[in-house]
């Protein structure tokens, strides 16, 4: 099974970029779909961006599309977040979710936090107006 473990969270200001990285270790990497989601107290998983297990297709929530970029290097076992132009409704824990199903792209699962079996701890980002 894969562990995954978040980096590159902070604190930065309105219109800033971020990058976090998911390191993912104890398994073949490229086995899996890769996604981002957040979570703020009191509401449910938030889902951000999802990329599939060869790096070729992505898929981004309305709320972030052509401000975040989701990537991956299977020779690095790390999937990425560049987080650019961000605002203050961006701040959240930040986590990366793995998948081992070849899911459609198409699939409406994608987007659901419970379709994803392997998650990492979280980073928190925090953007300050």
């Amino acid at each position: 099974q894969v562990q995954l473990e978040e980096s590159g969270g902070g604190l930065v200001q309105t219109g800033d970029s971020l990058k976090l990285s998911c390191a993912a270790s104890g398994a073949t990497f490229q086995n899996y779909n890769m996604a981002w989601f957040r979570a703020v107290p009191g509401k449910e998983y938030e889902f951000v961006a999802r990329i599939n297990w060869d790096g070729v297709s992505t898929t981004y929530a309305d709320s972030v599309k052509g401000r975040f970029i989701i990537s991956r290097d299977n020779a690095k076992n790390t999937v990425y977040l560049q987080m650019n132009s961000l605002k203050s409704e961006d701040t959240a824990v930040y986590f990366c979710a793995g998948d081992r199903r070849r899911t459609s792209d198409n699939d409406p699962l994608i987007y659901r936090a419970n379709a994803y079996a392997y998650w990492g701890q979280g980073t928190q980002v925090t953007v300050s107006s």
